[in-house]
């Protein structure tokens, strides 16, 4: 019982809509109603300004964080805690996409994604933030840096398996990996459509 009730908590943790709730305290808006329509950081900074937006990032990736930190503390046996790791992992991520409190309309699961990643695996989460760099400082679109560094982790997880230290509790976590990064992919596709039809808001 403790494991589902673990990842329902982690589900909920994600539900929270620091985006929706900081741009509603501060301007009495609803964050979904701008740019992009989500509630992560980058629409927030575009409707609420800067540090409203790096608030809204760091916010998230906590809550990524404490999903991964509270199943470890809460589910105690080795021979399944890394599936059930990877199991709040996905739900945090699901609750921060299709939160409850929000009719199922929130943000793009980035941030969370990187909380739950600094968590598990800091190294491979470096080497995608790198390519989200680079991408975004290319073409100056966060959408698209979002999308090919997700797209990417599963890859550099796999180089540090088998070139690096290997990973502890490897297929759990690639399989948070996979989903993840197509959780991730599926939130951005509006973004794609305006990424090919050229209409994208790019960062400025």
């Amino acid at each position: 019982m403790r494991p589902a009730l673990v990842v329902i908590i982690a589900y909920l943790l994600g539900s929270i809509p620091f985006g929706y709730l900081i741009v509603r305290a501060r301007q009495g808006a609803d964050v979904r109603e701008t740019g992009s329509g989500g509630t992560g950081a980058t629409n927030v900074a575009r409707r609420a300004g800067k540090i409203a937006g790096v608030l809204t990032l760091v916010l998230d990736a906590l809550k990524g964080a404490g999903a991964v930190w509270l199943t470890r503390r809460l589910v105690g046996h080795d021979q399944i805690i890394g599936w059930v790791v990877a199991a709040a992992a996905i739900a945090v991520i699901l609750g921060h996409i299709f939160p409850l409190w929000l009719g199922f309309r929130g943000g793009k699961g980035v941030a969370t994604g990187v909380g739950v990643f600094l968590s598990l695996v800091p190294v491979p989460l470096a080497l995608t933030a790198v390519v989200f760099l680079l991408v975004v400082a290319a073409t100056r679109y966060v959408s698209a840096g979002s999308i090919i560094s997700a797209a990417a982790l599963p890859f550099f997880l796999w180089l540090q398996n088998v070139f690096m230290k290997p990973v502890p509790g490897f297929a759990p976590t690639m399989f948070v990996a996979v989903i993840s990064a197509l959780l991730i992919i599926f939130a951005h596709r509006a973004n794609i459509g305006r990424l090919l039809q050229g209409t994208e808001n790019k960062f400025r």
